[in-house]
């Protein structure tokens, strides 16, 4: 099995963005990129993806989509909506710091993250140092928001971050983001950088890729 097939193979069983799952149709416009943002917020734990975009969604049901609702809304709706979710442990201090991080894109870039992208200029460090100033967000949550909106800031692509390019030298496939991104259109780049964290977190894809990949080089 080459590069290709088994690329194909991982986008087939694994290419679903976190986005996607926790129900964000992911535009270049404000509201969507919040809920990235919120998203992102919530996967900066220790806690199971899954579970991060169940929270998501529930966050989202209850109309927290923009951060001025997010900012209007109890902190005790927030903690409910995260508890629906079982997201536990964190949900006291998640619901602190989604409050914290909507007054800050209010305040900052008026409620609207492609103002974000603007003072970033396409500086791909400037970005994420940005976004390391959301309360709750350090340089894993930067490497989260960075890998998904690729899908729609085209500047930032390739983006694939140290677990994406480390699974894929473990299975034999390029270690760089620009070698990955040439087996990709550039639709399918967010796609296979979630999909290659996914195959990271779970043992059996992983085997299983492996071995794969091993057949092709036998």
């Amino acid at each position: 099995m080459d590069s290709a097939t088994l690329i194909d193979r991982i986008l087939r069983d694994h290419g679903r963005t976190y986005a996607e799952e926790a129900g964000i149709r992911l535009r270049d416009t404000p509201s969507p990129l919040y809920q990235l943002l919120v998203l992102t917020v919530l996967c900066s734990v220790r806690i199971r993806a899954d579970i991060a975009t169940a929270a998501a969604r529930e966050l989202f049901s209850a109309g927290f989509r923009t951060p001025r609702a997010m900012l209007d809304a109890s902190w005790q709706q927030r903690v409910d909506a995260l508890g629906r979710a079982h997201y536990v442990r964190y949900d006291e201090s998640t619901a602190t710091a989604l409050g914290e991080g909507a007054e800050l894109v209010l305040d900052r870039y008026r409620g609207d993250l492609r103002l974000l992208r603007e003072r970033a200029g396409g500086d791909v460090e400037e970005l994420r140092g940005l976004l390391r100033e959301v309360p709750r967000i350090g340089p894993v949550g930067a490497d989260i928001f960075c890998r998904e909106v690729q899908a729609v800031w085209p500047e930032l692509r390739p983006f694939f971050d140290e677990r994406s390019c480390a699974t894929a030298a473990g299975l034999g496939l390029p270690r760089t983001p620009a070698g990955l991104a040439r087996h990709v259109p550039p639709r399918d780049v967010a796609p296979l950088a979630a999909a290659l964290v996914r195959v990271s977190l779970s043992k059996d894809a992983e085997r299983e890729l492996r071995r794969l990949g091993e057949s092709r080089a036998a």
